[in-house]
């Protein structure tokens, strides 16, 4: 396993590098929700050389209207590739959209950046979350994510493939549902 710890670090600062900051954000984030801190631990991968991904390389997206309800836009940050399994986007809710029920087979991590939404799992109640939450939803959970009616929501969606799959979509979530 990569050792991505930071000694005695409790913020992340200048002084670190771009990966450990993030990583380092990710961690505090994590423990904050009370999740294990090894969360993102995974075999170090090696490749001949930095690998950088510029923001005008990205495609960004509208969310597909056969998953997503309203105005969505999906920025992929990191897709999954041959060094990772862990793929991680930005997804950018307006007031009033939201996901399709889904699931997914390795769970999911969200780490809501901006706006306020609401989460949900079938037959739970729906949860209002805020920037610095950090929602973990298990392997197999049918669950919903969006903004609210009168805020938009963004959050950084971490997801692991299995098989080559990151998520099952479902039925989308009803007008009623989303205004219980």
């Amino acid at each position: 396993m990569c050792d991505l710890t930071v000694d005695n670090a409790t913020e992340p600062t200048k002084e670190m590098g771009k990966l450990t900051r993030i990583l380092l954000t990710i961690t505090l984030a994590v423990v904050a929700a009370g999740l294990p801190a090894g969360l993102f631990a995974a075999p170090c991968a090696r490749a001949d050389e930095m690998e950088i991904t510029t923001k005008s390389s990205r495609e960004i997206a509208a969310g597909s209207p056969n998953f997503f309800t309203g105005e969505v836009r999906v920025d992929p940050l990191a897709p999954a590739s041959h060094h990772t399994n862990t793929s991680a986007g930005l997804v950018t809710f307006s007031a009033g959209a939201r996901s399709a029920w889904h699931t997914h087979p390795a769970g999911q991590t969200l780490i809501v950046t901006e706006g306020t939404g609401w989460v949900q799992e079938d037959g739970g109640k729906k949860i209002e979350i805020k920037p610095g939450d950090v929602i973990w939803t298990p392997p197999g959970v049918k669950h919903w994510h969006g903004a609210t009616t009168s805020s938009p929501m963004s959050h950084i969606a971490l997801t692991e493939n299995v098989d080559g799959k990151n998520v099952d979509w479902m039925e989308k979530v009803s007008d009623e549902q989303y205004q219980q």
